[in-house]
């Protein structure tokens, strides 16, 4: 009897142990038929007017393939959780990209890899992680910055994620503010005292941080971070010296659900400082101001409809270069890069983790812009196709396909 009341005991703490710790196994398995056509138009100069040429005035490239990702991410990931007593709690998140398209994937856990410790303090996090900006970009496309149909914006230039990073979370419970704030390391080895290509460089290195508001219909928040990033410099006794570039990105954005419809809205900015002029001497000296800037806007909307949901957006992004050119571009000025871009989708409910869904998306550049919708690029071999000279005029595409998540 002694032994029984032994083994039940033992079989209870085991239980009071499992039931204080969890690990969960989750995923997204998201395939798609999409086809997208890329096309280019040839830019005309003076050599054509005086030797005009039988080249086409227009290229384009296209593709039609079995892809994934289309409606969300694929994914397989791990996630656990224990319970530490007094309302603190330690927890994992390993989660890595899925091709299941063709049964590839699961190179590492690219796209977060992180441990915590959160209580009623709120969450420290440590590994990689999305930045504060991408949150933000997430949550206010009405397409999830996923797909042909992704943030036009997020797309220009990217802040996605990062590693070697340190988090801090705001707790819940606080009248719907929430954000976080992130560091990522650089990592770089300093060498002293002579002069090296890494000594002045803080290449890799983020701070930022997001607020937000939610509470009822209402979501708005914005996010500020600082990435640094690397250009090479060479002074006039050949000393090459690697300098850091401050990318200064803003973003901000807001949702309102009336119920029958919710309205989307968002502004993005990434702010450019070098050290350095930059210059491209091969095509006549053009040249590229220290400081320069990306930025757009997205305004978006989505519609339930029974079992359904109708989403729509239109993006614009605005390249400010400050390019200054040369003489031969006096007939034919240098202006700003800009870009459009449209997405119409549709995504039908079978149950609360399987989906159908279709979507179509078209982006239009003028002067030199080059964004699509993905799908095959045009090389720049392709675009110096004959000797002539062309860039990037439009990008169409469509998916159909089959979300599941577990």
């Amino acid at each position: 009897m002694k032994k029984t009341f032994a083994a039940l005991a033992a079989l209870a703490l085991c239980g009071a142990a499992s039931a204080q710790s969890s690990v969960t196994l989750f995923g997204v398995v998201d395939v798609a038929v999409s086809n997208v056509s890329n096309k280019a138009e040839r830019v005309y100069t003076l050599a054509d007017l005086v030797n005009p040429s039988l080249l086409p005035d227009s290229i384009k490239v296209g593709r039609t393939e079995l892809r994934n990702s289309g409606l969300s991410s694929s994914r397989l990931g791990f996630r656990g959780v224990e319970d530490l007593g007094g309302g603190l709690t330690a927890g994992f998140w390993l989660e890595s990209p899925l091709t299941n398209d063709d049964g590839g994937g699961l190179s590492a856990f690219s796209r977060r890899s992180t441990v915590s410790l959160a209580g009623s303090f709120g969450e420290l996090r440590f590994g990689r992680d999305s930045t504060p900006g991408k949150l933000v970009d997430d949550a206010f496309d009405p397409f999830g910055a996923t797909g042909i149909g992704g943030n036009l914006i997020a797309t220009a230039y990217s802040h996605s994620r990062l590693s070697n990073t340190a988090q801090y979370f705001l707790p819940k419970g606080l009248g719907g503010v929430y954000g976080n704030v992130m560091y990522a390391f650089h990592e770089r080895t300093e060498f002293e005292p002579l002069a090296s290509n890494q000594r002045d460089s803080k290449a890799g290195r983020y701070f930022g941080g997001r607020i937000g508001f939610a509470n009822g219909p209402l979501d708005v928040a914005m996010s500020y971070g600082q990435l640094d990033g690397a250009s090479v410099s060479t002074d006039t006794i050949n000393i090459t010296t690697d300098r850091t570039t401050k990318n200064k990105i803003l973003n901000a954005g807001v949702t309102y659900d009336f119920g029958v419809v919710k309205l989307f809205g968002m502004y993005s900015q990434n702010r450019q400082e070098r050290s350095t002029l930059l210059a491209d001497y091969n095509n006549g000296f053009l040249a590229i101001d220290p400081k320069t800037k990306v930025q757009g806007y997205l305004l978006g909307v989505t519609v339930p409809v029974g079992a359904g949901l109708i989403r729509a957006s239109y993006a614009h992004v605005k390249y400010d270069d400050n390019t200054v050119g040369t003489l031969a571009n006096l007939w034919n000025p240098i202006e700003d890069r800009k870009a459009n871009k449209f997405a119409l989708g549709y995504q039908h409910n079978l149950s609360k983790r399987t989906a159908l869904y279709a979507t179509v998306a078209r982006v239009s550049n003028k002067n030199g812009a080059a964004l699509t919708v993905g799908g095959p690029a045009l090389t720049s071999a392709q675009l110096a196709y004959g000797g002539a000279n062309y860039r990037m005029k439009n990008s169409t595409g469509y998916e159909f396909g089959l979300r599941h998540s577990f």
